[in-house]
């Protein structure tokens, strides 16, 4: 251990701009490499206290430090707990023509930083908190499409590419380039290299190999066809995660017929808008969601879910598919600006892109067992689906998340991959630890989760119980993998998104679309080859630079990990669900008695977030919480339905009508009703 190293160094701005960053810990990830989670924990007298990841030699560990003087403009002085990495005291000085000098003293320094590397490190980081003063953005990074090398290299690590019997191995290639990347073509290949192997598990169903899939799927596709089901006349899906589904899925792909996936907390007003703006002729459904077909066109047949299995048994065996001449697409039914579902397109993937980008940050391998508990019809389960094809990997499906049983699950099927949102994780963490020491999970090396922004105690606490397991992939139906954070990341900086993928491109944009400083919260945009091709009705996202906006702002830190400071808008993301204020608003303008409303994203410990709604009401309505919410549960869809209900004599408002949110949550105003 050293004891005292000591330099000077000049930075180009005077002191009253550096002392704000120099001041204050929780920016230092932003502009010094190594820094990890930063965050205020509380207050001894006058020095504030801080619990700081620093992983300059080594992985990080985590230590609490509390300031010892803040001399405002010349000198900041901050101490570790005993036993940690020593002392920092940075004193400013004037050095003429709008400069400062900075006199840097740490004490008791970790033996494995010498003087050289800590002098190299603080000016590392102030160049970058320089940069950010003089408003030098950063370099935009660069368009370069993976090479030849790296793509091999990582379908070897994975397993996709490896020997086998040379007449299968055949085979499979021919699918492949014949298929292309769709469900319909992973699928048929997996049945040529693999036929044996267990395809899917399915919790309430039997249990398939590729070649019993393959066969399956051919004889629904040639049902669904004499059904009408044809590349102008969409195939719908309102289903919990089966079997059913997952062959529905494939056989559309085998005629090139678009499926539509329909999203299972929709209200029935939701459903038969989707069928109809999207010309659908089929919709294949789970029997519990009769009562939202009741008014279906009369051009749309339904068929339950449960009568697929003795359809495809009564239908003779049929030659083997070949590839349609036109490709279908996957419709995921999404929310847009307004609020209301609308489909957004899936690209056909180009080749392995997509499936590439993803193992280049997840070590998933050939013939895992992936156990899918997030829903089917969610970007997520679906891109869980779609990665298990080439990997020939084992998809254990269950229908309806519950906890325990997801454990018991992972138990029993031996599954090594998870699928999850982060209320999922919530949920799992929440039982008592005598309950999930019940099963034995040691099975599983990878739990990636997506879909929603994780507490960081949540990160924290599933990797001290389950190991060091846990991935965070932030993408979205638009622009599909932006970034991933891999166990390293979330253990230095739990609430990191972390680094963009193989083949993807991120920047943090400004206003205007011009590229940001270094640490600059931003617009989030992201480049690849799997952006979407637009929404359903038309409208597209916003494009700078050949990057697609994500509708997220954020900022990178000093080691290039991506950090989501909220949405650009309204919207917020509960339980994995996009979900938007203004549909309710409008649901509640219609209850008889609501004179004014305003509904707003607040946090919630289970699902992130959650809607809070303020009303205006008539005095003699007779309104309370309870006939709101009865009114609401059939008129929006669940993932929509209000967390807070409350009323208020007036909303506060902006001369321009706006209303004040952020007024509505302090406690003065309710008071003052």
């Amino acid at each position: 251990m050293v004891d005292c190293v000591s330099f000077d160094l000049v930075v180009g701005h005077p002191r009253r701009d550096l002392w704000p960053i120099i001041t204050d810990p929780e920016q230092y990830p932003r502009y010094f490499k190594g820094v990890g989670a930063c965050e205020r924990v509380g207050e001894e007298g006058r020095g504030v206290r801080y619990r700081i990841r620093l992983g300059l030699c080594g992985p990080p560990t985590e230590h609490e430090w509390r300031v010892l003087l803040s001399r405002r403009g010349e000198q900041f002085v901050m101490d570790s707990e005993p036993g940690g990495p020593g002392s920092v005291s940075v004193q400013l000085r004037d050095a003429g023509s709008g400069r400062t000098q900075l006199k840097c003293m740490f004490f008791h320094t970790p033996p494995r930083l010498s003087a050289a590397d800590l002098k190299t490190w603080v000016r590392d980081g102030l160049t970058r908190i320089s940069r950010r003063l003089a408003e030098q953005p950063e370099p935009l990074p660069e368009e370069k499409t993976p090479g030849t090398l790296q793509v091999a290299n990582v379908l070897v690590a994975a397993g996709i590419l490896t020997t086998g019997r040379p007449d299968r191995l055949v085979r499979q290639l021919r699918a492949a380039a014949k298929w292309g990347a769709t469900l319909a073509g992973g699928y048929t290949s997996a049945a040529y290299r693999s036929p044996k192997a267990l395809s899917m598990i399915d919790d309430k169903g039997p249990r398939w190999t590729f070649a019993d899939l393959a066969d399956r799927t051919d004889r629904l596709a040639a049902i669904l066809r004499k059904m009408g089901a044809a590349p102008d006349n969409r195939v719908a899906v309102l289903a919990r995660n089966s079997s059913a589904m997952v062959q529905t899925l494939i056989a559309c792909g085998k005629l090139g017929v678009d499926a539509l996936l329909l999203n299972t907390g929709l209200a029935e007003p939701q459903v038969i808008d989707g069928v109809h703006e999207n010309n659908v002729r089929i919709v294949v459904a789970d029997p519990e969601f009769t009562p939202l077909l009741q008014n279906l066109p009369q051009t749309t047949a339904w068929v339950p879910t449960d009568a697929l299995d003795p359809l495809i048994e009564r239908h003779s065996s049929i030659p083997r598919l070949g590839p349609p001449a036109t490709t279908g697409q996957l419709v995921v039914l999404t929310s847009g600006t307004t609020g209301a579902p609308k489909g957004a397109r899936r690209p056909t993937p180009k080749g392995l892109s997509a499936v590439v980008a993803l193992l280049s940050r997840v070590p998933l391998r050939s013939l895992d067992r992936i156990l899918i508990s997030t829903p089917l019809f969610h970007t997520w389960g679906l891109a869980a689906l779609q990665i298990s094809m080439p990997l020939r990997a084992t998809v254990v499906l269950q229908r309806r998340f519950e906890p325990e049983e997801c454990l018991r699950m992972i138990e029993e099927s031996r599954c090594t991959a998870m699928f999850v949102v982060p209320v999922m994780m919530q949920r799992i963490m929440a039982l008592p630890p005598e309950i999930r020491a019940r099963y034995d999970t040691s099975s599983l090396r990878i739990v990636i989760s997506s879909g929603a922004a994780m507490p960081a105690a949540l990160v924290t606490g599933f990797m001290d119980a389950f190991g060091d397991v846990l991935y965070n992939f932030y993408g979205s139906t638009e622009v599909s993998a932006a970034a991933i954070a891999n166990p390293s990341d979330l253990r230095a900086a739990p609430a990191t998104a972390g680094h963009p993928p193989l083949g993807s491109r991120l920047a943090i944009l400004g206003p205007m679309g011009e590229p940001l400083p270094p640490g600059e919260v931003g617009w989030i945009y992201v480049g690849n080859e799997m952006l979407f091709e637009g929404y359903t009705d038309g409208s597209g996202r916003d494009i700078r630079h050949n990057l697609m906006d994500t509708g997220d702002r954020g900022y990178l830190d000093a080691d290039g990990r991506l950090f989501i400071a909220g949405r650009s808008d309204d919207m917020i993301i509960s339980g994995g669900e996009n979900v938007f204020p203004r549909p309710v608003e409008e649901a509640l303008a219609t209850l008889p008695g609501v004179l004014d409303a305003a509904v707003f994203g607040v946090p919630d410990p289970e699902y992130g977030q959650r809607l809070a709604a303020y009303i205006v009401a008539h005095p003699h309505a007779g309104l309370d919480e309870h006939i709101v919410r009865d009114f609401l549960r059939h008129r929006v869809a669940r993932f929509e339905q209000p967390r807070v209900v409350r009323f208020v004599a007036d909303l506060p408002r902006t001369q321009t009508g706006k209303v004040l949110k952020r007024l509505l949550l302090d406690d003065g105003w309710l008071a003052g009703t």
